[in-house]
């Protein structure tokens, strides 16, 4: 069963609560453009991953049947709960190094770029994780811990960190001495030097508290979310390449191929002398610290989030009907989601070309719905085509409005 297919009503349920929870509270914890790139990278990970998760689950499959020391039923509860707290305790390992190690963040450091924290964070995940990620939880096969069971308690442990992403909800006394609360969790996405690097587990702190890398959140200190290494862009392909590039920089530059080789591998942060003392990043002064923001109308901005829904739609579709889609099709699927979202980000950025994108975007709708009934992805009915042509006058319409009405604001 895919529990998070499932939760993803709930997600969006609780997300509108948290909106309201803003309103009665009288603060902001949500941007427009920020939610729905961290909703974007989202759904292009869900999306990724029909393509990449046999990489994982195969791998572990394999090693769980030649290499399982143990043969654990998956009719014993005792063998769910001792796979569920030994998922979290390899899931603490893979959250740390992806800290600790260069490659690694470059992966998850997606999670991480947002400068609000709520409830849309926590489905800002990577596509990119499933390279090393795997590696991690191999213990587990080893262990005996039948695929299916393995399978299900990393979609419970992901489904638990949903709750812990949001600022309305403050310490709560002793349940965070054991688990990850949202307190605790703020903390692991601070960017204050005090709290950087700590609060590592999924759903327990006991490892955090055991292995030395627990922080309570400080009253005297607020914490400032984000990474010192900002993204400054709306955009989810670049969300998931951007720590990648500037790996790839400093590889380039560095005088020394032993350099070149090992930066990937180094401790986060890590760069080569010649490249550091000629090219120096300076850290940002969070006492001076202000959000990445592009002035953007109410009405594109409106646009945007509408036409993002489609996405959602379509990703969920995929999300449910992708085991039993040919390769063709996921791929079809997964490239109409890419260049939808990379468009969005180009038209929350407010880029030159961001209009002749999205014409562009609008008009390839039209192949794809033809290549999606070619694949059997979707039933090119009289039907299908009447709502993508409604979809696209409307499109074209309001695009023709807002230029209009800024036309006008302009005179």
């Amino acid at each position: 069963m895919n529990y998070v297919l499932y939760a993803v009503p709930f997600f969006f349920l609780l997300i509108g609560i948290e909106l309201l929870a803003d309103r009665w509270r009288g603060v902001r914890t949500y941007r427009t453009a920020d939610a729905i790139n961290s909703l974007s990278a989202g759904v292009l990970s869900t999306t990724s991953g029909l393509l990449t998760k046999a990489v994982g689950v195969l791998t572990y499959t394999y090693a769980w049947q030649h290499l399982a020391l143990f043969e654990l039923r998956a009719d014993s509860p005792w063998v769910w709960l001792f796979a569920f707290v030994f998922y979290d305790f390899c899931y603490y390992w893979n959250h740390r190094l992806g800290h600790e190690r260069n490659v690694l963040w470059a992966a998850h450091s997606v999670h991480h770029q947002s400068e609000e924290y709520n409830l849309s964070t926590a489905l800002r995940q990577t596509s990119t994780g499933f390279l090393f990620g795997w590696i991690f939880y191999l213990p587990m096969a080893v262990a005996g811990v039948p695929p299916l069971v393995f399978l299900t308690v990393a979609a419970l442990n992901l489904l638990y960190q949903f709750w812990v992403h949001t600022r309305h909800v403050p310490k709560l006394g002793w349940f965070e001495w054991f688990f990850i609360s949202p307190s605790n969790h703020r903390v692991h996405h601070a960017q204050n030097a005090v709290y950087m690097d700590r609060n590592y587990g999924g759903v327990f702190i006991l490892w955090d508290r055991l292995f030395g890398t627990f922080q309570e959140e400080l009253d005297e200190e607020p914490v400032v979310f984000g990474v010192t290494t900002p993204l400054a862009s709306w955009n989810p392909i670049w969300a998931n390449l951007q720590f990648y590039s500037v790996l790839w920089q400093d590889a380039v530059r560095a005088g020394s191929w032993w350099d070149r080789l090992r930066i990937w591998f180094m401790r986060t942060g890590w760069r080569p002398a010649d490249v550091a003392l000629k090219y120096p990043q300076a850290k940002p002064d969070l006492s001076r610290f202000s959000k990445f923001e592009v002035p953007l109308s109410g009405g594109r901005t409106l646009y945007a989030a509408l036409q993002f829904v489609g996405y959602v739609v379509g990703g969920s579709y995929l999300l449910g009907a992708g085991d039993g889609l040919p390769l063709g099709a996921v791929l079809l699927g997964w490239g109409w989601v890419a260049f939808g979202l990379f468009v969005i980000g180009a038209w929350l950025e407010n880029r030159p070309w961001a209009l002749r994108l999205e014409l562009a975007r609008l008009a390839a709708n039209v192949p794809v719905l033809w290549l999606a009934g070619v694949l059997g992805m979707l039933p090119a009915s009289p039907s299908a085509w009447l709502v993508l042509g409604v979809h696209g006058l409307a499109s074209v319409l309001a695009l023709v409005a807002l230029g209009r009405r800024e036309a006008a604001l302009a005179v």
